[in-house]
């Protein structure tokens, strides 16, 4: 097992961790209507839509961390051959999940969830 990789694997993890929990007590915490996940107070400098695809481009970089993670830990004990299929299989949940995120985020008024999950689908395919 490589020792280097497996760890930075688990500070992925911890990075993506602290990161969501950080932007939600932060930044979204004042920004969302009590009971409701998604941050929906507008003010006049912030519409509504725009703070929706903030929110969900704030976790968009934590859930490609945990991918990033996930592939490092794989890695650190995969012989090579597995490793490829591995990864575009990771690479694929990743975009799909990203996808749906998105797609909450904007009620699918962003066009970025389209993208987001035909690459996914793509990639399964691929498989």
């Amino acid at each position: 097992m490589n020792t280097y990789f497996f760890i930075a694997g688990i500070l992925c993890f911890l990075l993506g961790i602290a990161h969501s929990i950080l932007g939600e007590c932060l930044i979204f915490k004042n920004k969302r209507i009590k009971g409701k996940l998604i941050p929906t107070k507008a003010n006049e400098y912030l519409k509504e839509r725009h703070l929706r695809i903030l929110w969900a481009t704030w976790h968009l970089a934590t859930v490609f961390g945990w991918c990033i993670g996930i592939l490092l830990l794989k890695i650190s004990v995969l012989e090579e051959s597995q490793l490829i299929n591995f990864m575009v299989k990771s690479i694929s949940s990743t975009m799909i999940l990203s996808s749906l995120l998105v797609l909450i985020a904007t009620k699918g008024k962003h066009p970025g969830w389209l993208v987001l999950l035909a690459i996914g689908i793509i990639l399964m395919i691929g498989t």
